[in-house]
């Protein structure tokens, strides 16, 4: 990691934490903790996911490699190299294949901001 100035990143994928997620395996490239931080980014190794939601943040999701179906409101979309998502909150949202995705999050994550549908 490299800092030059406050609130400058540069991070390598492979210098990220990386933990469980929802819907895999997540590397935190930009995330809570981070200095000035008011976004997140992550990529995120997808092997299907559980359906969840966000009352408050939005995300952004860019298929880097791999395909699958992402699921909206129960919506079928088929996902591929180069698919873009935006998911506001309140979506739910999941995924069937296997695929990486940059995900970039409005605010910053808030592991409280996790609902699942049947929990509701």
């Amino acid at each position: 990691m490299i800092k030059e100035k406050a609130g400058l990143l540069v991070r390598h994928e492979a210098d990220a934490k990386k933990e469980k997620s929802t819907c895999g395996w997540r590397y935190r490239l930009v995330s809570e903790g981070d200095e000035n931080v008011k976004a997140w980014a992550h990529t995120v190794d997808i092997d299907g996911s559980k359906a969840h939601y966000h009352k408050i943040g939005t995300e952004l999701y860019y298929v880097v490699e791999g395909e699958g179906t992402l699921f909206l409101d129960g919506e079928a979309h088929p996902i591929k190299k180069g698919s873009f998502a935006h998911i506001p909150p309140g979506v739910v949202h999941s995924s069937e294949g296997r695929m990486k995705v940059l995900v970039v999050g409005v605010p910053d994550i808030d592991d409280e901001d996790l609902y699942f549908p049947e929990e509701a």
